[in-house]
């Protein structure tokens, strides 16, 4: 059975991004890097909203030329291989080896987890709250940044609704960043 991991850099007061969509906060040190890319190399597909994907899709092809940093420099060649899928009503197409869902989302998803994919969500509120609503997200890996943004775009913009998780892991890494991985109780 695969699973769908979210996989998401959040502040202390609760929001992914500052309130003019800033995302420069992040603090990725050389042993969230690493995590992270162990994180990435588990899993099968990548899964993205519009949203994320258009801020993916718009760096990641070009970091070598956009960034120095250890962590953007080894994700680079890792993001443009994998295979990508995109939930969107409005994309109809996507380039870097990406499928778009617009239709039967929850069937889809559905059938590539029964099909023994692991698909790791980046990000994306709305994505997020509309499956864990429909309760396809097995495990969250909610990263807290030792930063107060004071406003912006919150974690889940849904669901409306009680949801019980269990706490798998916490763990502290050197950059003050607390991983907080839940999974869901079944």
């Amino acid at each position: 059975m695969g699973k769908i991991t979210h996989f998401v850099h959040q502040s202390l007061d609760g929001f992914i991004e500052g309130p003019n969509g800033e995302f420069d906060w992040p603090r990725m040190d050389e042993e969230l890097s690493a995590h992270a890319q162990a994180l990435t190399e588990s899993a099968d597909v990548f899964l993205y909203g519009r949203v994320v994907w258009d801020m993916m899709s718009g760096f990641w092809p070009r970091a070598e030329e956009l960034s120095t940093h250890p962590h953007d420099l080894a994700f680079a060649p890792v993001w443009r291989e994998a295979p990508k899928v995109v939930v969107s009503s409005t994309l109809t197409e996507a380039d870097w080896n990406t499928r778009v869902i617009n239709t039967d989302v929850i069937e889809q998803l559905t059938a590539l987890k029964d099909s023994g994919t692991h698909l790791l969500l980046f990000g994306g509120s709305t994505l997020a709250g509309f499956l864990t609503e429909h309760q396809l997200i097995d495990e969250y890996q909610i990263f807290v940044h030792p930063v107060v943004l004071g406003g912006g775009k919150p974690v889940f913009t849904t669901p409306q609704q009680r949801l019980d998780l269990t706490l798998a892991e916490s763990r502290t890494f050197d950059s003050q960043v607390v991983l907080l991985r839940h999974e869901r109780i079944s």
